[in-house]
């Protein structure tokens, strides 16, 4: 039996040295009790899919979602060029780009099923609180899971790659693992443990030996969950036998990955998300970009940014769709932050502590506005129970309110992780039909 670690080619060994993290809980997996278990394919999460794109850095709204032409507030345009589809009214951006997707494409293409909220009130506007808040709801603790790692862990926690993380906050609660698969090569070599530099044409064993090694591995598993064990030496058996049974779920993963790696950022991070999706072993993705904070050359560089996020989101749609998974893929995109109404010496605008976010999937109506702020951006009052703003009666809608719905959204509101991590909105501020 000491020989069977040498046989995993030092799996996890050789993840951890090109950057990456996976899935090892202490425990047994539910479905690794035989060894008929062990050489049948393992069953795969089937979403839905939680997508996170945080613009970090701090976006200017009014370039984007909540467009102002009066007041100085921006300089691109004019009140009479702000553009409108549906319902939704955003800034022109086609003439001020130079690559990436405008916002009238991106709204031509997407506002029949987007959910805007404007006004939203961040309550500080320093980057690491502000990102805190916005990725778990919670400003007043370090200790809370961002709702990607919550709703992964929620629902399927076994899962290899169950939430993944490509920056921005991150933190886990201690309930899931974070995973970290920076390059679609190293998916690659993920997904082909049991292979040469994950060339699955150079395979280390033969698959009856494949198949020896793991009723081995099952048979060692049994008889060392029957022994008292430290500690320690039950953590080192379950991440040897994890590795084993994630390697099998892994290579689900290999028909999904495209030959040629994007070049662009968030193509690049969708990519490697997707292709986890569709092979089960993934329930939720963290994507970020960064450098929008434009205390300089505001206009400049978010006619940069702003195009490269949205085209990052229709890539990201587009790929689901030839995935077959579209149907299944639920997707916010925030910051941390906006900018500020006013520009300053440099041409460039500062931290502003009221911002937009966006959403879609399933189970949210799109075409939707909801929120408002006012001629010198500030956030409007609203009202929860209408989803309406008003001038003078109503609550500042904070990102503890729309976590609160995010896992309404995804049924995990009443699940013991959600209760230990508990966000305290009174019935009455609950946005019960955000969602439509």
């Amino acid at each position: 039996m000491s020989s069977v670690p040498a046989m995993r080619r030092n799996f996890l060994k050789r993840c951890a040295a090109a950057g990456l993290g996976l899935s090892a809980p202490i425990g047994l997996r539910p479905w690794a009790t035989s060894a008929a278990a062990d050489t049948e394919d393992l069953p795969g999460y089937d979403g839905p899919y939680y997508v996170v794109l945080n613009a970090s850095g701090g976006w200017d709204t009014t370039a984007l979602m909540d467009p102002k032409g009066i007041g100085g507030i921006n300089r691109l345009y004019e009140q009479g060029d702000i553009c409108t589809h549906g319902n939704h009214t955003f800034a022109p951006t086609a003439k001020h780009m130079t690559a990436g997707l405008s916002n009238e494409d991106f709204f031509h293409e997407f506002g029949n099923e987007l959910l805007v909220f404007n006004g939203l009130d961040y309550s500080v506007n320093n980057h690491a609180p502000c990102s805190r808040y916005m990725a778990t709801g919670k400003l007043d603790s370090l200790a809370y899971p961002t709702f990607a790692a919550l709703v992964a862990a929620c629902k399927a926690p076994t899962c290899p790659l169950a939430f993944l993380t490509f920056g921005n906050y991150s933190a886990t609660g201690n309930l899931v693992a974070m995973s970290r698969v920076p390059y679609l090569p190293s998916l690659k070599r993920v997904a082909n443990a049991d292979a040469i530099d994950g060339n699955d044409a150079a395979p280390y064993h033969d698959p009856f030996a494949l198949r020896a090694i793991e009723e081995t591995l099952a048979e060692h598993q049994r008889f060392q969950a029957a022994q008292p064990l430290l500690p320690r030496r039950a953590r080192a058996e379950s991440m040897l036998y994890a590795a084993q049974v994630n390697s099998k779920a892994l290579a689900r993963i290999t028909p999904h990955i495209p030959k040629d790696s994007p070049k662009q950022r968030l193509a690049q991070q969708a990519e490697i998300a997707l292709a986890s999706f569709k092979a089960g072993v993934c329930v939720s993705a963290n994507l970020s970009i960064g450098q929008f904070d434009s205390h300089a050359n505001n206009d400049a560089d978010q006619m940069k940014l702003i195009p490269e996020f949205l085209e990052g989101i229709a890539t990201l749609l587009h790929r689901a769709e030839e995935l077959q998974i579209r149907e299944k893929l639920v997707v916010i995109a925030q910051s941390e932050m906006g900018r500020t109404p006013d520009y300053n010496s440099g041409n460039g605008k500062d931290h502003w502590s009221i911002g937009s976010i966006m959403f879609l999937g399933p189970g949210i109506t799109g075409n939707r506005v909801i929120g408002k702020t006012d001629e010198r951006q500030f956030a409007k009052p609203f009202d929860p129970q209408t989803l309406s703003t008003t001038e003078t009666e109503g609550i500042r809608v904070r990102p503890e309110h729309v976590h609160d719905a995010l896992r309404r959204l995804a049924g995990i509101a009443n699940h013991p992780h959600s209760e230990t991590f508990a966000l305290g909105i009174p019935p009455a501020e609950q946005l019960l039909g955000l969602w439509g």
